[in-house]
């Protein structure tokens, strides 16, 4: 399944890539990538876990930048 989300308060083009980094390295994820410019995350993952790979995902992005949020 792949989804696009909406990323709010990302503040800078190095937590971008830390989180991008992170999110491809989950458990389930076949492809993330987190966009600075659009603040957006797409992600592609095993559809039979994905609420479970979003939970993971979130705490991915608190971790690395606490003011960010995924809109859904």
């Amino acid at each position: 399944m792949k989804k696009v989300f909406k990323l709010e308060d990302l503040d800078c083009a190095n937590c971008a890539a830390k989180m991008e980094q992170a999110i491809n390295r989950l458990d389930g994820v076949t492809r993330a990538t987190v966009s600075f410019m659009t603040q957006k995350l797409t992600l592609e993952a095993d559809d039979s876990c994905f609420d479970e790979i979003i939970s993971q995902v979130v705490k991915v992005c608190k971790k690395v930048e606490p003011d960010c949020r995924i809109l859904m």
